[in-house]
């Protein structure tokens, strides 16, 4: 039997375990997976799937000024290889592959939309862009209910083009990590051994809420004067406003981390985990859930994305209300102050993540797509 030839369309990624994850379990004997990859220079997942022989086609893309270009060398590359199925994710590669490949006659065209509302609360001019992409694509995983909702009640998407497929993980990458991992980066970012340590990784949007998160903590540190901020993916365009925040803090009490590549191991470090999008519909998916729970760290949200069909007060995290540095503060305290809650949602966090977001349950479902 003939291979099922796919081509992902993918733009501005550096490093994404997701993509690394799909080009090692795919099942080889029924499909044939090759990359287009757009970015300003080389990235580590061109460099993973170099390494790992998959094919790939590099596409030096800086902005809106090469989209021409790059539309015309996807349309060769697809005209050339005849996938029988495009696969896009991200903006950009949306935009430009879904309709490169409907000239190019590539009569499967999928999308993974991967952003929630923030088009329509920022950019509402960018939602135009959106309903054309959703238009041209045959198909559209959403990777939430959040986002289907998004799809047909915002932008007049019918229902049954849409599936909700939930991201997948290799879930043992956050719950098996080697100590003298977590040994280095103890040492690199908190050498002193200050406690209680208060994770946050986020970039600096105003969507993820960040500036509710500082006024709790610096109330926090009245109680807890040792405690120290970690703030991972430390760079956005809210950058200005949270630095003007951790101003108002020691500087010793706090520390920004631009990148940090050993994410399951940084996870290690934190005593309590936060997360908190200022709206429902903030989060496209919110990878950050899983991938907190599965490290087995007590954790306080907002309801955003997918955290809103599985996240349950005080058995599997810690909710708060949207934009309320109050109720952060009053968290922070109750789940440090009580180790039986601590315990019980970290144990529970942990099942509901293992049951609910394998990368064998994804994987599964984007086969059953791609066969059809």
């Amino acid at each position: 039997m003939d291979k099922i030839k796919i081509t992902y369309i993918i733009s501005n990624i550096d490093k994404a375990l997701a993509f690394e994850w799909i080009a090692n379990y795919f099942d080889k004997n029924k499909f044939e997976l090759q990359f287009i990859l757009l970015n300003s220079g080389s990235s580590e997942l061109q460099r993973f799937l170099q390494q790992n022989r998959i094919k790939i086609y590099f596409i030096n893309y800086r902005g809106k000024k090469d989209i021409p270009a790059t539309f015309f060398i996807i349309w060769r590359i697809l005209k050339k290889e005849k996938p029988a199925i495009i696969h896009t994710h991200l903006f950009d590669a949306s935009l430009i592959g879904l309709l490169a490949g409907k000239l190019a006659g590539i009569t499967k065209r999928i999308l993974t939309r991967h952003h929630g509302n923030q088009h329509h609360v920022y950019f509402p001019n960018a939602v135009y862009y959106d309903k054309f992409i959703n238009s041209i694509a045959t198909h559209i995983i959403a990777p939430s209910e959040s986002v289907k909702n998004i799809l047909t009640n915002l932008e007049g998407v019918k229902s049954e083009k849409v599936k909700v497929i939930n991201h997948g993980f290799d879930l043992s990458y956050f719950s098996q990590v080697d100590s003298k991992s977590v040994e280095s980066l103890q040492q690199k970012y908190n050498p002193n051994n200050k406690w209680p340590v208060i994770g946050v990784i986020s970039r600096y949007l105003e969507l993820k809420g960040i500036q509710y998160i500082i006024p709790a903590f610096k109330r926090a540190l009245e109680l807890y004067p040792n405690a120290l901020l970690l703030l991972a993916n430390a760079n956005g365009s809210y950058k200005a406003q949270v630095q003007h925040l951790l101003a108002q803090l020691d500087s010793e009490s706090y520390i920004e981390i631009p990148f940090e590549a050993e994410v399951s191991t940084l996870y290690k470090l934190f005593d309590l985990f936060i997360h908190v999008p200022i709206e429902q519909s903030s989060e496209a998916f919110g990878q950050i859930y899983i991938e907190a729970l599965a490290s087995g760290i007590p954790s306080v949200f907002t309801l955003s994305g997918v955290a809103s069909e599985f996240i349950e007060h005080r058995k599997n995290a810690y909710i708060v209300s949207h934009k309320n540095s109050e109720e952060i503060y009053e968290a922070i305290i109750e789940v440090l102050g009580d180790a039986s809650l601590r315990s019980s949602i970290i144990r529970k966090g942990k099942v509901d993540v293992f049951a609910r977001f394998t990368l064998k349950e994804m994987i599964n479902k984007l086969e059953k797509i791609y066969e059809v």
